[in-house]
């Protein structure tokens, strides 16, 4: 269900966002941002009933439908148009039907406007009223029980009608049945009901509150009037059927259901205490809260108008309707708004029978909702998730941070401002509920709605790919970044950047003993992969080979101060080679060529010692001779190669450049570790093959002079440790002089002549 949900909901605001500059399109009543995920939820209600809700908890299909009923509030409570004044119509047409007045006074108070919308809505998200069961057959079947209890002497069974009221369980069950409906605002459905029932009487109660209509006298309705137009509908004397509905909702001799029936029909402050006590869940008591503060505003307003024609006769017409300054109108309005919030705010800690509590998320939500506090809503539950109030274990979660998340991103793009660090946090929580349930596919669309942060919130979910995701994946990432609005060069590079860190975090600081570079390597580590591969984002656009060259040197800096040879060599292989012709800054790119100009070296040492397997002692003249200038030639190519290296000031940097004084300690880590190797390495070389190239023992021993030398000071990279100390060395010369001698004589400098 949830994975459903997520694309779903994704797909909504993708195409809302291409619309944002479209606000009628974004508000649309069927197609807007709201209905579309209302419509969202109550697929997946119907596809979880059809299969019996076997995948998930009632309680998520009942947050589901909270859910379902928050969007098609906030579609609800959308701007409605002005429409004319109350006072303005009775000037023009003093015979103006109730409820064109009544129309109009709504529309005079954008409150009450937007509580009768939400009384609509309640009336909309209310449960189905359920049918009575038919009466045929009562009368005689109550009548025997009765009869024959009587007879014997027995008391009347559980249920029974103790008088001869036949249908006394019945007229329990229908006016229960009218009091749904009337909650369902299904007024017509209920007057049928009655007359079903064979009660007309009845069927005239409940329609005494439709109020007063007639097109035909309707200012406003002169354009549309139809051809019934002459027809009126509805109660001309309201007032009086609603104070008989509250006389009855208040008569101790009618039972409690005929009370409750009446308190809804004609709700009020006189009434309230009745029509609670039916009230068993959180919406059944924002809906009686709500029907009582419109029935009192409008019966408060027309009473300020005198009641109109149809309500109090000609008196009202004769009668001058008192003058009202704008200031009291709005000290009026002002002081009822606060007695409305006073009320609603009660809301939050009313005791519920049924169904989610009253602090539940969203009642917290629709509350806020309706009393149009998005921005402290947004806070309150941002601070929630702070403060650890909402468990991501919890299966509420997921549920809780989309609906935030896609409320933020909602009014946001109806240009609504929103509490920019509540919306950071939320939308944070939805990434990470994102980022669990595997949809990497959609990280990039909510990352961008975080403003300034966005580029470093999805890098920071790249990072957490670590090695998940193959080098056209991480590619394909890049390109929703850019897709849904992203910088792609600085996602790119802070990933990398973050990459690093992280792997750092995780790798062995390069201090201590030098490692040997001599012994067989294991495999990378997990870590020294994600190190290795976090080049791979600075390398897919050569926009960022600038940044690819900088952390390229920053990465090769490490695997050969560590002694990982093999894994360096990797970086070089996987870098473009148009990283090599970058010139500026000048010290980056020489390092660079420093590192390149070394693995040079080692691929021709490699290939000298495959050359020397190659060696057999069955050869023939023809075929030793070209095997030998091959070898001569490798090795001069080798020793030209290193001794270059060594008389170039290879990887000396100045402190002042670069990385300053770690950067330093790095370069003369690694100087220590191969120039010694080099030299070394060199030297044996020269010394083994002075055999079959005899001009190889002075060049072995002329390589001392290069390392003797002041301008190079090769022998401070000379360290003692095992393999690397300068004495090692001079003992490898001390042998080469011996081996001049290995002819005859006594002059042990004949070699270098």
């Amino acid at each position: 269900m949830s994975e459903a949900l997520y694309v779903s909901c994704a797909g909504v605001l993708s195409l809302c966002q291409s619309r944002k500059d479209d606000l009628d399109a974004l508000l649309d009543p069927e197609t807007g941002f709201a209905p579309r995920l209302r419509q969202i939820c109550y697929d997946q209600l119907i596809e979880l009933e059809e299969t019996g809700g076997r995948r998930v908890s009632v309680e998520e299909m009942e947050l589901l439908r909270l859910e379902h009923n928050t969007w098609s509030l906030l579609q609800a409570v959308m701007p409605t148009n002005e429409c004319p004044d109350a006072r303005d119509l009775l000037s023009e047409n003093p015979y103006t039907p109730t409820s064109t007045l009544a129309q109009a006074i709504m529309n005079a108070s954008p409150l009450l406007t937007e509580l009768v919308v939400v009384r609509e809505w309640l009336h909309d998200t209310a449960p189905s009223p359920q049918y009575p069961e038919a009466t045929t057959g009562y009368w005689k079947f109550t009548k025997h029980s009765v009869m024959q209890s009587l007879r014997m002497g027995k008391t009347h069974r559980d249920g029974l009608v103790k008088e001869m009221d036949p249908d006394a369980s019945y007229e329990k069950s229908l006016t229960q049945a009218l009091y749904s409906y009337i909650r369902a605002g299904r007024l017509d459905e209920a007057t049928e009901l009655c007359r079903t029932a064979h009660q007309p009487w009845r069927a005239a109660s409940i329609r005494g509150s439709l109020l007063f209509h007639w097109k035909a006298i309707a200012v406003e309705d002169q354009e549309e009037a139809e051809e019934d137009s002459d027809i009126w509908a509805g109660n001309r004397r309201r007032q009086l059927w609603k104070a008989t509905c509250t006389r009855a909702a208040l008569s101790k001799t009618l039972s409690d259901h005929e009370r409750v029936l009446y308190s809804a029909l004609a709700p009020s402050p006189q009434t309230s205490a009745v029509l609670k006590s039916a009230c068993r869940t959180w919406e059944d008591h924002l809906w009686a809260q709500v029907s009582i503060m419109c029935e009192e505003k409008q019966t408060m307003e027309l009473a300020k108008l005198g009641g109109g024609f149809w309500e109090a006769g000609l008196d009202a017409i004769e009668t001058k309707i008192p003058p009202i300054t704008r200031e009291e109108e709005e000290m009026e309005e002002e002081e009822w708004e606060k007695e409305v919030r006073g009320t609603l705010e009660s809301l939050k800690t009313v005791a519920v029978q049924d169904g989610p509590p009253a602090d539940h998320a969203f009642h917290f939500s629709q509350l806020h909702i309706i009393l149009d506090r998005t921005n402290t809503l947004l806070e309150v539950f941002a601070n929630g998730l702070r403060d650890g109030l909402y468990p991501p274990s919890s299966f509420e979660y997921p549920a809780m941070c989309r609906f935030f998340a896609h409320l933020c991103l909602f009014l946001q793009i109806i240009d609504i401002p929103v509490p920019p660090l509540a919306t950071q946090a939320i939308l944070e929580s939805y990434l990470q509920v994102l980022e669990a349930a595997g949809q990497r596919d959609l990280i990039a669309m909510y990352a961008g709605a975080l403003g300034d942060n966005a580029v470093e919130r999805y890098a920071m979910f790249l990072v957490s790919l670590e090695l998940s995701a193959d080098i056209s994946e991480r590619r394909l990432t890049l390109i929703r970044a850019r897709d849904h609005g992203l910088d792609m060069d600085r996602v790119a590079i802070t990933t990398a950047e973050r990459t690093i860190e992280k792997a750092f975090e995780l790798l062995p600081q390069l201090k201590g003993p030098l490692p040997s570079i001599i012994t067989m390597q294991p495999p990378p580590t997990d870590a020294e992969l994600l190190l290795l591969r976090s080049i791979e984002w600075t390398t897919f656009m050569d926009t960022t080979y600038n940044t690819a060259l900088e952390q390229a040197n920053v990465i090769l800096r490490y695997f050969l101060g560590a002694g990982r040879v093999q894994v360096a060599q990797k970086l070089l292989e996987m870098l473009p080679p148009e990283i090599g012709s970058i010139a500026e800054p000048e010290e980056r790119a020489t390092e660079y060529l420093h590192y390149r100009q070394f693995f040079m070296i080692m691929e021709t040492l490699d290939r000298v010692v495959e050359c020397q397997s190659l060696e057999a002692s069955h050869m023939n003249k023809e075929t030793r001779s070209a095997w030998l200038a091959d070898y001569r030639g490798l090795i001069d190519q080798a020793r030209d190669q290193i001794t270059k290296l060594l008389t170039s000031e290879w990887l000396v940097t100045d402190v002042e450049i670069g990385g300053g004084d770690r950067r330093r300690r790095e370069l003369i880590r690694i100087r220590q570790m191969y120039v010694p190797e080099l030299i070394i390495r060199l030297h044996v070389l020269l010394f083994t093959s002075r055999h079959r190239i005899p001009e190889n023992l002075p060049r072995a021993l002329d390589l001392a002079n290069v390392v003797a030398d002041s301008r190079y000071k090769l022998y401070e990279d000379f360290v003692n440790e095992e393999g690397r100390r300068l004495s090692d060395y001079l003992g490898a010369v001390r042998q080469a002089i011996l081996g001049g001698l290995e002819g005859g004589g006594s002059d042990p400098f004949r070699a270098l002549l």
